[in-house]
């Protein structure tokens, strides 16, 4: 019975010893796997006016495409240049910061965007009601080469790249009818070079929607 007894006893004191020269289990300190370190992200730069432009951008085109007075190639492209300044705001903002600069670069891109979207939609109403002494047969005519763009494009006979080139093209020509307005005259060799450029391109879209055999 004593030897069971003194038996038991150098168990105990041998586990006890055991216990105490084992490494104490690491507590979870600050940077342990029980609490990984507080990723902090910094917030993204905020351009709520510029935001606030291209909704009225886009809420516009739609409208103009809804009444008729922006053709879908139009709202094409102008969805496109509004797409590109999105994308130019998303690059200036990966750095965290959008300097004053490149906020005042997107406000002018959008501002030229706005008054490309309402020139647009006032050109196509001019084809409308527009008075002769006002450009309205070189308005009428911009107005049914965009037309004959749209018909190719839907009837599969242009490329999308083929009309937004014709497309293109055509916006070139209408810059250049916005330059010579810009003094208050349009003289008749301004007329007649407007004519001349419109009736090439009608020329080319005609022969890309009906190539001779």
């Amino acid at each position: 019975m004593k030897s069971k007894l003194l038996t038991a006893s150098l168990l105990a004191t041998a586990l006890a010893a055991g216990l105490a020269a084992a490494p104490a289990m690491a507590q979870p300190g600050p940077y342990s796997p029980a609490y990984p370190p507080q990723v902090v992200y910094a917030p993204a730069p905020q351009t709520p006016g510029i935001d606030n432009a291209q909704q009225a951008v886009s809420e516009r085109i739609r409208q103009g495409l809804q009444s008729g007075r922006i053709t879908p190639s139009e709202a094409r492209l102008l969805y496109r240049r509004d797409s590109d300044i999105q994308n130019r705001e998303a690059a200036y903002k990966a750095d965290g910061r959008v300097t004053p600069q490149e906020r005042q670069q997107l406000r002018a891109d959008m501002a030229q965007l706005s008054a490309e979207v309402e020139r647009a939609i006032a050109n196509n109403r001019t084809v409308a009601v527009g008075p002769p002494d006002r450009l309205g047969a070189i308005d009428s005519q911009q107005f049914n080469i965009r037309q004959r763009i749209d018909e190719g494009v839907r009837s599969h006979r242009l490329s999308p790249r083929e009309a937004d080139r014709l497309l293109a093209r055509e916006q070139a020509i209408e810059h250049r009818e916005a330059a010579y307005r810009s003094d208050g005259v349009v003289t008749p060799q301004e007329r007649r070079d407007l004519r001349v450029q419109l009736t090439t391109l009608r020329d080319e879209v005609e022969r890309m929607i009906n190539p001779r055999g």
